[in-house]
Formats: C-alpha cells, structure tokens, sequence
C-alpha cells in the first residue's frame, strides 16, 4: 500500500471511528431520555425518542457501507482488520439499543395515559447500570480500553438478577392488585427492554476486549467473571 493509499487508509478509520462514537452518543440519550419520559411521566419526551430512531438507522447504514469500502478497498492488517470487524459489530448492537430505547419511550407514552400507582423501585436502579454499562462499553471502545469493559461484563449478572426481581414481584402485584394491571405491565416491558441493553452493552465490550486483545471472551465464564 502506498503512502498516499495508507493515508486516505487510516483517514478512513477514523472517519469510521468518529461516526460510532457520534451513533453510541446519540444511542445513550435515548436511552436517557426514554428513560426520564417513563420516571417523569412525560408522553411529549417519549414521542421525541421514537421520533429519532430514524437518525440511528441512518447512522448504521453509513457504517456498514463505510466497512464494506474499506474491506473492498483495503488489504487491512491484523489490527485494523480487528477494529473494522469490531466497528461492524458494534454498530449492530447500538443499533439495536435504539430500537430498545424506542421500546422503552413506547411504554413510556402508555404509562403516562394511566394513573401514577405503582413505580418498582428497582427499575431506575437497573436504568443507571444499563445506562452506565452503555457508557462504559462506548468509552472502552473510544479508547481502546480492555479492562473498563471488564468492568461492564461483571454488571451483566446483576442486571439479570434485578429483571427477574422486578418481573417475579410486578406479577404478584398484579395478582394483589389487579386494578394495576396494565402499569404493572409496562414496567414488565422496560425491565425486559434494559435488561437486553445491559446485554447489548455486554456485546459491545466483549467486541472491545477484542479488538483491543485479539481475545475472544463471549461464552468465557472465566473470564467474564475476570479470574
């Protein structure tokens, strides 16, 4: 590769860096708004969320036709090939994300229409850990950063333990309450919808750790648990 190609090469890569990390920004505030609209019982903020879902959209295609030029193009090395495969991925999950986000702004909407009786306590606590592992697995990723996204694989059990929480104990409320039923769904759906973020987030650090190691820690029970 010529030095004028590996120029326009590495010029490329971080193009293609700078657009996830814009895509990863835009997918924590919906998160965070999403979010807020549930808490805050604000149908306005969640219309606003599933109004921007088309942006993420958007931002995946660029990403994935900016991979495919750089492949087609490119004879990328060992490390670069990490990273664009890892971009790739990536770029999937977060996509996904916003479709949860939008999930959860959704729920949101119906949530605000029915009267404030019931909140689980639980559920803005599982919020801040999606959204933290979220932040942690995109910052990993901006710097190259390995053990920040071990950090975010250890949360993903404590996600799982609080979704089953939330869902066991909304269930028996809605066998003492049945007049709460159609709340106590909703709150059914959002834990369920942060749970799979806390899992998508979980993807995006294993992907880092990745292309970061070149070591692969999906299904590494070992591992994840960092022994």
């Amino acid at each position: 590769m010529g030095q004028s190609m590996q120029r326009h090469f590495v010029q490329e890569l971080e193009i293609l860096k700078t657009t996830i990390i814009k895509m990863g920004g835009m997918t924590e505030h919906a998160i965070d708004d999403a979010v807020k609209a549930l808490l805050e019982r604000r149908g306005d903020l969640a219309k606003m969320v599933i109004e921007q879902d088309p942006r993420i959209d958007a931002f995946e295609i660029e990403i994935d036709d900016a991979v495919v030029d750089l492949l087609a193009l490119q004879q990328p090395v060992a490390t670069d090939l990490r990273f664009i495969v890892a971009a790739l991925k990536i770029n999937s999950e977060l996509e996904r994300i916003g479709d949860h986000a939008v999930n959860i702004a959704q729920s949101a909407l119906q949530y605000s229409t029915l009267p404030p009786v019931l909140m689980h306590d639980d559920i803005p606590r599982m919020a801040r850990i999606a959204r933290g592992m979220l932040h942690d697995a995109i910052d990993g990723f901006i710097q190259n950063n390995a053990p920040l996204c071990r950090g975010v694989l250890k949360n993903d059990d404590i996600i799982d333990d609080l979704n089953r929480r939330v869902v066991k104990e909304l269930v028996e409320n809605i066998r003492r309450e049945p007049v709460c039923l159609d709340q106590a769904l909703e709150l059914v759906r959002v834990s369920r919808n942060l749970e799979r973020v806390a899992d998508l987030s979980t993807n995006i650090a294993e992907e880092v750790i990745f292309m970061a190691e070149a070591r692969v820690v999906k299904h590494r029970f070992g591992e994840r648990d960092g022994k």
